[in-house]
């Protein structure tokens, strides 16, 4: 996670500024100490990670404006079957629009440049501590090729621009959707949720791109945190702030007064007399109104945070996980499940690991290994020991809330083994068939998510030799 010296520069704007003023014998020293541990390494990876985010962002865009596309050819195909006039009017010039869309893109054209849309964490905070480094008396213990820094300033900067396309690209599909939608309204048309499909993947896309930009890396995060040690680079952060650009507040904005701006007792005192116009009960009335004004300024504030545009998925439609990669679809796990020789000690122990593949937001399909450890008899004759190696596949699909219905397939060799060679004995592997309830519980941890409670039924155990109980109770948690 970022840490807090990155929240508070992800909030703040910055402009280049040269900094003049004399360090003393001690700022000297953390000086040369900062540039020690502040390496090229940084300022390369920031400008191989904005490439590589802007290259990302390209490729989606490029990609949904193509099936965005073709999914309207295939909505004028639909509705040509109905009313061929209506389908040529409304889809006019479609291939058109598209193409010159695409075309500003690639031309970086100022209607696709335009500011609009979600503030993206981690731009300013990159280009602010590149110009730091580029003009502070730091940057000539730090780097003998200024020209790097140069670069990756260059590259953050395309990134923030590639960032302003995206947003516009939203725009545009938003306004898309609501033609659409009016147009053909009167018709049933099963192209039209597919489009809203995958618009509200392009911008679900778009989104985790942003949010993942902002979870900066480990040197990003170790730099910004040596950086802040440096008296000048805070002087510069609280003079170039977004509150002091807006309100061009002075330094000593903290003890004087400020022209123009009313004070905190001219404000209540306003407020008095207002509420005082508004009748016996106007202060009632004034703080419903103040509660309704908070409303709406929350739900704009969320507005703001989602994006630029409300690209909603379509009730029933779409698979929240579609823009995620195969690798950030895995989840792992840890499985626990004991065997008991009396009441307080287990005779063995089955430990699992387990990984699965989330097919959306409410099921997911799975693998995992086992491995079975033998105590002993008790606290007294402790004696570890391999009892059992499996090999499982399960599913866990949602039927609310946090209960999940489970199944699954399992080959077990559930017998005391010394070597390896003694598992390829195929006689002595036994398989279950497994079904039962699972319940999730989420935990505060930053190791493990959530715990997951299980109770099944071996509906293959009364077929086995020896036969092995039925019912299984089993602990696991989720690692990520």
């Amino acid at each position: 996670m970022p840490s807090a010296v990155t929240g508070i520069l992800c909030l703040v704007i910055f402009v280049p500024l040269r900094l003049c003023a004399q360090a003393t014998p001690a700022q000297d020293s953390l000086q040369n100490q900062i540039s020690q541990r502040l390496s090229e390494k940084y300022i390369r990876d920031m400008g191989n990670r904005s490439a590589e985010y802007q290259n990302k962002i390209q490729e989606s865009t490029d990609k949904y404006l193509d099936k965005l596309k073709n999914q309207e050819l295939i909505l004028k195909q639909q509705l040509s079957k109905i009313n061929t006039d209506e389908a040529n009017r409304i889809f006019e010039g479609t291939e058109h629009i598209y193409s010159k869309l695409q075309n500003d893109l690639n031309t970086d054209a100022d209607n696709v440049l335009k500011s609009c849309g979600k503030y993206v964490p981690g731009i300013d905070s990159a280009i602010t501590s590149l110009k730091f480094l580029q003009n502070s008396p730091v940057s000539d213990k730090i780097t003998n090729n200024i020209a790097q820094v140069k670069g990756a300033m260059s590259k953050v900067k395309s990134l923030e621009d590639q960032f302003k396309k995206a947003d516009n690209v939203e725009e545009f599909i938003k306004q898309r959707e609501e033609y659409l939608k009016a147009q053909l309204s009167s018709y049933q048309l099963p192209g039209l949720q597919q489009y809203n499909q995958q618009a509200a993947y392009y911008a679900q896309q778009v989104n985790e791109l942003k949010e993942a930009w902002g979870d900066p890396s480990h040197a990003e995060q170790k730099a910004i945190s040596l950086l802040n040690k440096l008296p000048a680079f805070q002087e510069f952060m609280k003079k170039n702030s977004a509150i002091a650009g807006l309100f061009n507040l002075p330094d000593d904005y903290a003890t004087s007064g400020l022209s123009g701006l009313q004070t905190k007792d001219q404000v209540q005192k306003l407020m008095q007399e207002s509420m005082k116009m508004m009748g016996p009960n106007g202060a009632q009335t004034a703080q419903q109104s103040i509660g309704d004004a908070q409303t709406s300024l929350s739900s704009l504030r969320d507005k703001l945070n989602r994006g630029s545009s409300e690209l909603a998925m379509p009730p029933g439609q779409g698979n929240d996980q579609h823009t995620r990669s195969f690798l950030k679809r895995i989840t792992y796990g840890i499985d626990v499940q004991s065997t008991r020789s009396n009441v307080y000690f287990p005779s063995q122990t089955a430990f699992a690991l387990t990984a699965g593949y989330k097919i959306n937001e409410r099921n997911t399909i799975g693998i995992g290994l086992s491995y079975t450890v033998g105590w002993g008899k008790d606290i007294q004759h402790v004696h570890i020991t391999n009892q059992g190696i499996g090999f499982r596949s399960f599913g866990d699909f949602k039927i609310i809330g946090s209960l999940y219905a489970t199944g699954g397939f399992e080959y077990n060799y559930a017998y005391p083994f010394i070597s390896v060679r003694q598992l390829e004995v195929s006689g002595l592997w036994q398989k279950s068939g497994l079904i039962g309830i699972t319940k999730m519980v989420s935990i505060r941890s930053n190791m493990v998510k959530k715990t997951k409670l299980q109770l099944l039924w071996n509906f293959l155990s009364y077929y086995q030799v020896p036969q092995t109980q039925p019912f299984i109770f089993r602990v696991g948690y989720n690692i990520n």
